[in-house]
């Protein structure tokens, strides 16, 4: 569907002198299901454009498709929402966006002191950035909440209560197919040839990448510049173990103990410049006391005495009871069944031995591999099924800001891991204490002959990994970590 979306989005921008929206800009596309009641898409966009004392969001929509050749459109229900300028600079004050000050300082983006900010000129043509542009129009549509309706129009089995989140609802029931911002393809043809097009070696420009994609974005390929240099000197300093077979394996603590320091000294560093970029973008000083609920937050419609705003509010004991009492419990036991079922794969490797010890043939050494592959496999499911599980616990506890649900996920899904994918590591240094599987384990690198059935494991475990951006860095900087940790201990048996 978005071909066709683009294919008619330069001929929609023909019409933005048209009708009741002068100006407009598409920046969102909203695509409702083929087969949507036109009572709860005349109600949905009515929503969208109220004013906001109203209860809606004041916003600019045009349907996809007038004035062109609508027949050839594979589903008519898509519409293109934009925003004046200037409700675009009220939503920025609302969400409190920061932008740089006369003085060069950055503060809180306000209407009434709009022409004292630095690249304010005229009437803030091009003040605000795509990003931010499109981040004002997915704040208000996700903030957008019912009032007094018990359903959608035409759609009675979508509940809505006072404070539901329309959008929320709309998409969990399968009304709303997709929300998706569009590009500008000028602007994204700049920052292809200043990104990635260029043939010279230079840093990446995060700036730019911020002001298209934001600041999520931008800090994220930040950081894997920042990790890429980091790693060089592990590099260098690895070499020469990868080369060479040491029988002496006291010159392995040289390197797990600058694994140890490098891995803290590498975050700390990074920890100072994430902060110095985000003040540079203005996302340092955003106060998470006025942050705005998140789209899945429930409760009865009430006003925030911080704030004076109506929201929906929900107790904060309520929510204690859900952690404590559901949550922390069921964590404990996925640790517990992750513990048991790596207790059944050492059984199980301990069987293949011993049958490979009394008649060793070609087909009893292929069996050494079984348990490992198994318990890798195990591994990734149990690590899906946990995921699954996680988000649905962390959506249930229903927590008001999104810093707080992402903070409470990350933990529950960080801690199952890390035991799940790690503990049987610990458990042979610690308690088997079988250092020869240790060690293969940690120089089967160095020895290309030498595959044991335990380093399948660990790589069936780190390669998905590896194909997840987002669990880069924690991966490799966790697991820099624990061959640190085991390798001093390790050498000083």
């Amino acid at each position: 569907m978005r071909p066709v979306i683009l294919k008619y989005l330069a001929e929609e921008k023909m019409l933005s002198a048209d009708g009741d929206a002068p100006g407009f800009t598409p920046l969102v596309v909203l695509e409702l299901a083929s087969d949507t009641k036109q009572e709860a898409i005349a109600w949905l966009l009515s929503r969208i454009r109220d004013l906001q004392q109203n209860g809606g969001a004041e916003l600019l929509v045009q349907q996809l498709g007038l004035g062109v050749c609508a027949v050839e459109k594979e589903n008519p229900n898509v519409f293109l929402v934009g925003a004046s300028r200037q409700r675009l600079l009220s939503g920025a004050e609302e969400v409190g966006l920061f932008k740089e000050f006369n003085d060069g300082s950055m503060r809180a983006f306000t209407c009434t002191n709009k022409h004292d900010f630095r690249d304010f000129k005229g009437d803030g043509d091009g003040f605000l950035s795509m990003a931010e542009c499109q981040y004002i129009i997915k704040h208000e549509l996700d903030t957008l909440r019912a009032k007094d309706e018990t359903h959608v129009p035409g759609h009675a089995e979508a509940k809505l209560y006072p404070g539901k989140s329309i959008i929320r609802r709309l998409q969990s029931k399968g009304i709303l197919v997709q929300v998706f911002p569009l590009h500008e393809k000028e602007e994204l043809k700049r920052l292809c040839f200043s990104w990635y097009k260029k043939v010279k070696v230079s840093l990446q420009p995060l700036d730019d990448i911020r002001r298209y994609y934001g600041e999520g974005q931008a800090l994220y390929f930040g950081f894997l510049e920042y990790f890429t240099f980091a790693l060089v000197p592990m590099a260098l300093i690895g070499v020469p173990y990868y080369l060479f077979d040491w029988e002496d394996y006291d010159k392995y603590v040289v390197f797990a103990v600058f694994n140890l320091f490098w891995c803290t000294l590498i975050l700390e560093l990074w920890k100072r410049r994430s902060a110095s970029l985000a003040y540079h973008w203005g996302t340092l000083s955003r106060k998470k006391a006025f942050e705005e609920p998140r789209p899945g937050f429930h409760g009865v419609l009430g006003f925030n005495p911080v704030t004076g705003r109506e929201e929906p509010l929900y107790p904060n004991a309520k929510r204690q009871l859900r952690i404590y009492l559901v949550s922390l419990p069921f964590v404990l036991l996925c640790l517990y069944l992750s513990l048991y079922v790596m207790m059944i794969y050492f059984e199980m490797e301990g069987w293949a031995l011993s049958i490979h010890d009394q008649e060793p043939t070609t087909w009893t050494g292929i069996l050494l591999f079984i348990p490992s592959i198994i318990y890798a496999v195990v591994i990734e499911i149990m690590n899906l099924i946990y995921r699954y599980a996680a988000e649905f616990l962390t959506e249930w506890e229903n927590h008001r800001l999104e810093s707080s649900y992402q903070n409470h996920l990350v933990l529950k899904v960080l801690v199952f891991n890390f035991i799940n994918c790690f503990a049987s590591l610990f458990y042979i240094a610690f308690v088997m204490q079988d250092m020869v599987l240790l060690r293969q384990v940690r120089l089967s690198s160095s020895q290309p002959h030498s595959f044991p059935p335990f380093l399948l494991q660990f790589l069936v475990f780190l390669f998905p990994s590896l194909v997840r951006p987002s669990s880069i860095s924690s991966c490799w900087i966790q697991s820099g970590l624990l061959v640190g940790v085991l390798g001093i201990y390790t050498s000083s048996q």
